[in-house]
């Protein structure tokens, strides 16, 4: 029995050391490479579930960026009709001024001199090409031409922009004044 009971101790600690040695080894890896063999079949079975997914949220993307360039579309419409509204009304409005300052040019003859009926009356011609000119041109023609002398002249758009500036202010000031 001696024997039997050596036996069995040194029995026992060899299968404990090779237990300790056999978990820090290449066995845990080796079930890790096959189960990450496994994770990349299902990563390449998952996309293909996925993929529907990722398609509709492209559509629904491609819809929403549909959606904006459909408000911008619009709103680039609008500000164009308002524009050639703007523009028709303002050449309206330099027309009667320049019908204004023809039919003055004949009151300026009257008490002044012809001379300077002359001077109103060229005035006037000025005014009207003027009017026929905004009247004739497209708003993006117009809007082009402005860029263009705000390139070659910045310093005079800049003090155009003040004097504008100023004349706006003035006018708001001028009514909330009336108002209260």
């Amino acid at each position: 029995m001696a024997v039997d009971q050596e036996k069995k101790p040194t029995a026992r600690k060899a299968p404990a050391k090779k237990a300790a040695a056999k978990k820090p080894t290449a066995r845990k890896p080796a079930t890790r490479k096959p189960a990450a063999k496994k994770t990349a079949a299902k990563k390449t079975s998952t996309p293909k579930p996925s993929a529907p997914l990722k398609a509709g949220a492209t559509r629904a993307a491609a819809s929403k960026s549909n959606a904006g360039a459909d408000i911008k579309d619009r709103a680039i419409n609008k500000a164009r009709s308002t524009a050639n509204d703007g523009k028709a009304k303002a050449g309206e409005a330099i027309g009667t001024l320049s019908e204004m300052i023809e039919n003055s040019a004949k009151t300026i003859d009257e008490n002044v001199g012809e001379k300077y009926g002359d001077y109103a009356r060229s005035a006037a011609d000025a005014v009207s090409s003027f009017a026929e000119k905004v009247n004739a041109k497209d708003v993006d023609t117009m809007v082009e031409d402005a860029r263009e002398f705000v390139r070659k002249k910045p310093a005079v758009a800049i003090g155009a922009a003040a004097v504008v500036g100023l004349l706006i202010s003035r006018l708001i000031k001028s009514g909330t004044d009336d108002r209260s």
